[in-house]
């Protein structure tokens, strides 16, 4: 595994498995993404946190919690298989996980979590067929 790191972030890249992923974090947020290659190879310490921001967040969101003191805290997961994706990362957990009911709906609501929607339906149909 390669790993790059810079204030509030850490990247890497699976050779094994051609996947890079990252971690965002700072006082009150903690996300993990699926990025692509191309941005893995583009982080840089030292990068604007506007750059880095915008780098990592273009990626598939797979898990966020958030204890920023504007409500409860609270945590999703988008994507059950993160600590697959991530064994690398650090994930913390501060509130309640959303209920997939409500993170599905979020998913399709919000254009920003756009990138997980084929794979929350597809574990949503997954669900509905254990449940018949």
């Amino acid at each position: 595994m390669k790993f790059k790191e810079g204030e509030g972030w850490k990247a890497c890249y699976d050779e094994t498995s051609g996947i890079c992923t990252a971690e965002r974090s700072g006082s009150g947020y903690y996300h993990l993404y699926e990025i692509t290659r191309e941005t893995f190879d583009l982080l840089e310490d030292g990068m604007s946190d506007h750059d880095t921001f915008e780098s990592i967040s273009d990626g598939r969101h797979l898990y966020m919690d958030v204890n920023d003191r504007c409500g409860p805290p609270y945590t999703i997961v988008f994507d059950d298989d993160y600590e697959k994706l991530c064994p690398w990362a650090k994930v913390k957990a501060t509130g309640r996980v959303w209920p997939d009911e409500l993170t599905d709906a979020a998913v399709e609501l919000f254009e920003s979590e756009k990138n997980n929607r084929e794979q929350r339906r597809r574990k949503r149909e997954e669900r509905e067929k254990k449940a018949k």
